[in-house]
């Protein structure tokens, strides 16, 4: 280790011992390191800049700037080059200021080359691994580089920086004074007056075992099973979402309740023949058509979301969780019903096998394999393709499984992505 090294490792080593072995166990040597200029100079980790190179200073500011100038406590994830956290310690309105380490063999390696003391002697400062705690502190400021460059242990925090990060934009097609949203509600307005309230199945299936079936590649490696279970005497209860209605109709399976939310459903996805024991969970956002046709029990259902605050006043019914995916309110759904255990099938939010869905060809529900710019850990601990707006969906899930404790949570796949906060099903789990 350099002369720099030992003199920052000095004060981690003071100040927060149980780090420093930590640190000195990172492999930076597999890490390629470049300097890179241009009016100024920078630290290129595997192509990627840690800052600026040209004025890191005013890129530091920049980035300051977009912080609450008045809060006490203040959060950074990533530790660049310290430049950020130099300017943030010269408020004197600051009593904490938290530095998560996204990637430990990068922040060893700046350590090793250049002299991080001033903020690490800074008594208002406390470093701590971004893994080490399960959820994220606001207000944040998390480095782009370090996104990038996040390892396989903090990965789960990166997840939900990525999601708050880009929550206003993913929000953005769900405003309710757009035009489209506002016809799709008038259509569906007859609908959800005739129609049943969700809240009618809450309490219904008390101490129910649930199995929740989503369309991730996983999927098809149970559909046998599934299958067998379902001809049972007695069984769990199927909720199935709605992309996963005709996969598990072509391998004779029949859910005992389909939930969808999806404006994009159609008969495609939900063919209306043969459904009248299969009850339809919706909310007024679905195709009008879609669900008029359906044969079956229709229960209609919220979400907290704006776009349904008018509905929510003026025709009440059943609230259920949402968190950008259909699986999230069938989830709910389960527990609002009683479900003390629920077992997902699936719930893959990954690209497992090189395949995008069970049961639909490649780019059919939306994505597409070669688009896949990003990972998660699988079931293995391995690192699996998926999309942003996957690992959003997985973040939301296991908060929503964090909480409800009372609630034993199943995973019946190691392919698919780890869902913190389930257990792979002893009997079930592949």
């Amino acid at each position: 280790m350099s002369e720099l090294f030992e003199h920052n490792a000095d004060v981690i080593r003071y100040r927060w011992p149980a780090l420093i072995s930590r640190l000195q166990g990172e492999d930076s040597s597999l890490l390629q390191a470049d300097l890179v200029e241009g009016l100024g100079s920078t630290l290129s980790i595997n192509g990627i800049q840690l800052t600026s190179r040209h004025d890191r200073l005013r890129e530091a500011r920049l980035q300051a700037d977009s912080l609450p100038p008045d809060s006490s406590e203040l959060h950074v994830y990533g530790t660049g080059l310290g430049d950020l956290q130099v300017q943030l310690l010269e408020r004197a309105e600051l009593r904490r200021l938290y530095v998560h380490i996204l990637n430990g063999a990068v922040f060893a390696l700046v350590l090793q080359l250049l002299d991080q003391r001033q903020w690490l002697e800074d008594p208002r400062v406390e470093l701590v691994y971004a893994g080490d705690l399960a959820e994220i502190r606001l207000p944040f400021f998390a480095l782009p580089s370090e996104l990038v460059l996040a390892d396989d242990f903090n990965a789960k925090i990166r997840d939900r920086l990525i999601s708050e990060t880009h929550l206003a934009f993913n929000n953005r097609e769900f405003d309710p004074q757009s035009a489209e949203v506002v016809q799709r509600l008038q259509a569906s307005a007859a609908l959800v007056q005739a129609d049943g309230d969700v809240a009618e199945l809450f309490g219904s299936r008390p101490d129910q075992e649930v199995f929740i079936i989503a369309t991730g590649p996983s999927l098809e490696s149970h559909l046998e099973r599934l299958r067998t279970i379902r001809e049972q005497a007695v069984r769990p209860l199927f909720i199935c979402v709605d992309t996963a209605y005709r996969p598990l109709l072509n391998h004779g399976i029949r859910p005992d309740v389909v939930v969808s939310i999806d404006q994009r459903i159609s008969f495609r996805h939900l063919p209306a023949e043969g459904t009248s024991a299969i009850a339809l969970v919706y909310m007024p956002m679905g195709d009008p058509l879609v669900i008029g046709a359906w044969q079956g029990p229709r229960f209609t259902g919220y979400s907290s979301s704006p776009v349904y605050q008018q509905m929510r006043t003026q025709w009440p019914k059943g609230l259920l969780h949402g968190g950008g995916s259909v699986i999230h309110p069938a989830v709910d759904l389960a527990v609002k019903m009683g479900a003390t255990q629920v077992t997902l099938f699936g719930a893959d939010f990954a690209f497992p096998g090189d395949k995008t869905h069970a049961g639909w060809s490649d780019g059919d529900l939306g994505p597409q394999l070669g688009a896949a710019r990003h990972w998660v850990l699988d079931g293995q601990g391995q690192r699996i393709k998926t999309q942003l707006n996957f690992r959003s969906y997985l973040c939301e899930l296991e908060r929503y499984i964090s909480a409800h404790p009372e609630v034993r949570f199943y995973n019946s796949s190691r392919a698919g992505a780890m869902i913190a906060g389930t257990t792979f099903h002893p009997e079930l789990a592949s």
